[in-house]
This record gives structure tokens, C-alpha cells and sequence, in this order.
């Protein structure tokens, strides 16, 4: 809006005066010219101050995620955009196609080299492929590039945005061994988990084995897919048919959800696993609530989101923040009582995508 100012009228000089000299009228109007061209110079000076505000260019962070078939990843799109629109900015989401979707996601830190874009969020398919951090040092060196959620070994990331994997396994693994301590009656469980070359399936194992090291759980068979439902289920369904007496089935929050649809269709009387997710979801916070999941390590995956997008800007401005940024972990059992505090995204939400 161009401000507007109404000048006050200049002293008329009043010919009825004859005390007021030629000399005195001529300065009179110089000083209404000066006057006058100072409040158009001001004028001028605010409309291009707006105009140049108008032609700021928004904020553009391209976001990489390995997939939302997966349900964890809705809440951490849902964090995204809300920081976005709450901060003026825009996100730029792609789906890489699964934790095999390697060549792809290569392909994606490309396009968003190119685009450009300002920052670039990955949740990368792999913790180390050369492959992909090849990509990441050349993306790195025209924006900077911060992984979101899972691992990333790359050097000069401008932070990682998460919550430690093997902080979450050791979680899963002490609930169990303080229901099953050392030399209590033994027990089994099969673990259905994400692929060997994601970054966070591997690092969560080595934090269970660590926590399970003082119980009486041994886990009999590991079982890896891609971390689509249907991949996972599948796998569930391998596990059981192998080792139908287990104890325990421990898995990824996909895989928890097959193995609940699985596991009301047996007969009654039946054996039935009590089920342990490594993460959460939609689905394993209703098996929570409903007593189908006995406990989850809650990471917070909105909150991961918005801090995602906070930690995107700042690198922008060439404020970095290396290492590790985000929520404390949360134990959440049948016992504690604490499920009323996971939040989750909206029913219905689905990230806008590229």
C-alpha cells in the first residue's frame, strides 16, 4: 500500500503585509518546493520498500521421504507442512518409492539441486550407500541438505532431525526384560523389521539386542522388508507360520498392523503372540488403546516434522546445527497408562505431493 500525506499549508504570503520583503516571499517558495519534493522522495522510497518486500522470494525446502506407505511418515508430513504455512514457507514433497528406491531418491536430490530450492530434508533410503552420499556431498555443496528421521552418514549434513534408533530398540528391549528378567522362565519372540540397508532397521536391532541382554527373551528369526503393509504382513505371516508358538512378535508398526488383522481372523482358543511395535502409527495406537499392543516407543513424529522444517530455515541463513535434534523418546505400555499422550496427524491427512 503506498502510504499517502496530505502537506500542510504553507504560509500564503499575505500581499496585504508590505513589512514582508521580495527576498522573504522567494524563500517561502523555495522552502514549499523543498518541502514537497522530500514528502514524493519519502513516498517513492516506501512504495519501492513494499515492492521489494512483494518480490521476496518464499522459502522452498525440498523434502525427500522414502515412502507414506508407511503410516509414521504421514505424522511427520503433517509437522512439515503445519511449520510451513505457520512460517511462510513452502515444501516441496517427493516420495522416493520405498527403502529400495535408492536410484530414485538419487535422482530426486538432483531435481532439487536444479530446481532450485533453498534446503533439502532427506529421509534416506540408506544410512551409507556411496552411491547416495555422493549425491548428498554435490546437493550439499549448493544448499544445505539435513536428514529427516532416519540415519545418514554423510559429512557436513546441516543436521539430522530425529530421535536415536538404537536408543529405541534398547527401549523395547528393557520393557521386555523387566517383564521377563534374566533367569526367569525363557521366552521367544520374532522381530519383523525394515530392510538391512535402511537407516534406522539395523541400528534399532543392535538397541534390542542391547536391552533384551537381561531378560529371558531370546528372538528366534528376523524377518526384513520394505515397510509397506503388505510387504510386511507378508513377512508376518512367514514368521508365524515358522515359529507359531512364539511368545512375541516384535515389529515394525506395519508389520503390527498385519499381525493384528492376522491375528483376529484365527479361531479362539488359538495361540496369539502379544504383540511389541518398534514405532509408531495410526493403526499401532489403536492396537494400543484397544489392548491388541503392549508397548511402543513414541518418537514424536510430528514434532519431528516441525522441528525438520525450523532447522531447514535456519540452515538457510547459515545457522547449522550438526548432530542429532529431536524429541526425547517415550516408553508407551498397556501399564503406564500413558497413551493419551501420543498425537498423530489428522485423520484423512495426506501430504500434498509433488
Amino acid at each position: 500500500m503506498t502510504p499517502t500525506a496530505t502537506v500542510s499549508p504553507v504560509m500564503k504570503v499575505n500581499t496585504l503585509r508590505s513589512c514582508l520583503s521580495n527576498r522573504t516571499r522567494a524563500m517561502a517558495q523555495v522552502y514549499v518546493r523543498l518541502r514537497a519534493g522530500a514528502i514524493a522522495a519519502l513516498g517513492l522510497a516506501v512504495i519501492a520498500a513494499s515492492a521489494a518486500l512483494a518480490q521476496t522470494p518464499q522459502p522452498r525446502i525440498c523434502v525427500i521421504v522414502p515412502h507414506f506407505k508407511d503410516e509414521y511418515w504421514l505424522s511427520v508430513g503433517y509437522g512439515l507442512q503445519a511449520a510451513a504455512n505457520a512460517a511462510g514457507a513452502e515444501v516441496l514433497i517427493h516420495e522416493s518409492g520405498g527403502y529400495h528406491g535408492l536410484e530414485r531418491q538419487i535422482a530426486l536430490l538432483d531435481m532439487c539441486r536444479r530446481l532450485p530450492t533453498d534446503a533439502v530434508l532427506i529421509g534416506a533410503v540408506s544410512a551409507d550407500d556411496p552411491r547416495l552420499l555422493d549425491a548428498v556431498a554435490a546437493t550439499n555443496r549448493a544448499q544445505p541438505v539435513l536428514a529427516l528421521v532416519n540415519a545418514l552418514n554423510a559429512p557436513d549434513l546441516a543436521g539430522w532431525i530425529g530421535v536415536d534408533w538404537h536408543g529405541m530398540g534398547v527401549e523395547v528391549g528393557q520393557f521386555l526384560a523387566a517383564r521377563h528378567p534374566a533367569g526367569s522362565a525363557p521366552r521367544t519372540a520374532v522381530l519383523v523389521t525394515g530392510p538391512d540397508q535402511s537407516g534406522w532397521g539395523p541400528i534399532l536391532d543392535g538397541g534390542l539386542a542391547l536391552g533384551l541382554a537381561a531378560s529371558s527373551v531370546k528372538i528366534v528369526a528376523t524377518y526384513r522388508a520394505d515397510t509397506g503393509l503388505r510387504e510386511q504382513l507378508r513377512e508376518v505371516e512367514t514368521a508365524l507360520a515358522a515359529h507359531p508358538d512364539a511368545d512375541y512378535l516384535i515389529g515394525s508398526a506395519p508389520a503390527i498392523e498385519g499381525a493384528m488383522a492376522l491375528l483376529r481372523r484365527l479361531p479362539e482358543g488359538a495361540h496369539r503372540p502379544a504383540l511389541v511395535a518398534t514405532y509408531i502409527s495410526h493403526s499401532v495406537l489403536r492396537g494400543m488403546k484397544n489392548g491388541q499392543v503392549q508397548m511402543v516407543p513414541f518418537d514424536d513424529p510430528i514434532a519431528q516434522g516441525r522441528l525438520g522444517l525450523e532447522l531447514a530455515l535456519r540452515a538457510m541463513q547459515g545457522d547449522r546445527s550438526p548432530g542429532l535434534s529431536g524429541p526425547q523418546i517415550l516408553p508407551v505400555t498397556v501399564d503406564a497408562g500413558n497413551v493419551d499422550e501420543v498425537a498423530l496427524s489428522p485423520a484423512g491427512f495426506f501430504p500434498m505431493l509433488e
